[in-house]
């Protein structure tokens, strides 16, 4: 069987204190129609454990999974190659992430290294064992993970003594023209700037830029031009809007929040997609369940908000935008389904297609092409 494309998704497979029970299988690849939304399943893949966040390669045709385990002193990647004529995924490597806790990964804009950012929680901490808050990977030349060649560990915390006693990278992306990489510190409230040696895979910093105190920066998303850089922060389910220079440097331009006027309870900032035009934003915040839509300003890069839709599902964990940017993709995590929006490339609104994928526990979406 062939697709068009195919929506390959990360499942949580067992249980950890901060989730809410774990009812997936792995990995499930599924066939996306661009023309409706709808998503067919064609393979899954066990053997690995709680791949909560995925990238993949459309070069090499592979996919890469991390393991976040509470209690592992290392998370790792692993590496898999999809096959296009069934979606089966087949197993390359893996390699160590030289921290705990895995939250995010991404490639580099040439495809030849793989950025990790470790959230870094010990069942017991001990200061002997890897502590390492980003590192860089190398893609072999036959889409496998080499040993990594560079990694840097941050220090800090925050003014929330219970989620920022120390640093908690979350999310890890290159900047568009690829001289840049950007981790978000939920710890330590820093978007924390790295410059970026393409041809070694090397990582030096640059400069640390301090978001709002307590607020945790989560995810992040470039605008395509790379003139500008927007944050979901997941403690005050917030976004904010930052200008990013050639120099590698930011300055806040403003910050909106992600949640009604008359929401009450414990609410979460999670994922972060920016359409592929560059003309809205889209969010996720875990407890209201809803999805958080805002238009960009391309001279200024502000941000307003546009609409506050509801998720259609339980615990929004994170969502994407298919190539065409006509779809967003919901993973409902505590709802067992993904839900599939189309996009008003006019307003930047969603409506639902009336389409949902049901699988335990969905924790991650990426596209690839077939």
């Amino acid at each position: 069987m062939s697709a068009q494309i195919f929506a390959v998704i990360g499942s949580l497979t067992r249980d950890a204190p901060y989730f809410q029970g774990a009812r997936g299988r792995g990995i499930t690849v599924a066939a996306f129609d661009q023309a409706t939304g709808r998503m067919t399943r064609l393979a899954e893949k066990g053997g690995v454990d709680n791949p909560t966040f995925l990238a993949v390669h459309e070069g090499h045709r592979s996919v890469y999974a991390s393991s976040e385990v509470f209690g592992w002193n290392e998370g790792v990647v692993s590496a898999y190659r999809l096959d296009p004529a069934n979606g089966g995924l087949r197993y390359i490597n893996m390699q160590p992430s030289l921290g705990s806790i895995i939250a995010h990964h991404s490639l580099d804009r040439t495809g030849r290294f793989l950025f990790v950012a470790n959230y870094s929680v010990y069942a017991e901490p001990d200061d002997d064992q890897p502590n390492q808050a980003v590192i860089a990977l190398p893609i072999r030349d036959d889409g496998g993970l080499g040993a990594p060649v560079s990694s840097q560990a941050h220090k800090g915390a925050g003014p929330n003594a219970e989620r920022q006693d120390r640093s908690h990278a979350h999310c890890v992306l290159p900047s568009p023209d690829n001289r840049f990489v950007v981790v978000a510190d939920l710890g330590t409230d820093e978007l924390v700037v790295y410059r970026f040696d393409a041809a070694t895979g090397a990582l030096s910093l640059g400069r640390a830029f301090k978001a709002a105190p307590g607020s945790g920066p989560r995810h992040i998303a470039f605008h395509p031009s790379g003139r500008f850089l927007y944050a979901i922060n997941e403690l005050d389910s917030t976004v904010s809007a930052y200008a990013f220079d050639a120099a590698g440097s930011l300055a806040h331009l403003n910050t909106l929040s992600a949640l009604p006027s008359a929401v009450s309870g414990e609410s979460h900032g999670s994922g972060l997609q920016i359409s592929p035009d560059g003309q809205f934003l889209y969010g996720g915040v875990r407890g209201a369940d809803i999805l958080a839509v805002y238009a960009v300003d391309q001279s200024s890069g502000r941000i307003a908000l546009v609409d506050l839709p509801s998720a259609l599902g339980k615990t929004p964990r994170d969502l994407t935008i298919d190539p065409t940017g006509r779809f967003v993709v919901v993973c409902n995590q505590n709802s067992d389904a993904l839900a599939i929006f189309r996009i008003d490339r006019e307003t930047g609104r969603l409506a639902d297609t009336g389409h949902r994928f049901e699988t335990g526990t969905p924790m991650c979406v990426k596209f690839l092409p077939a």
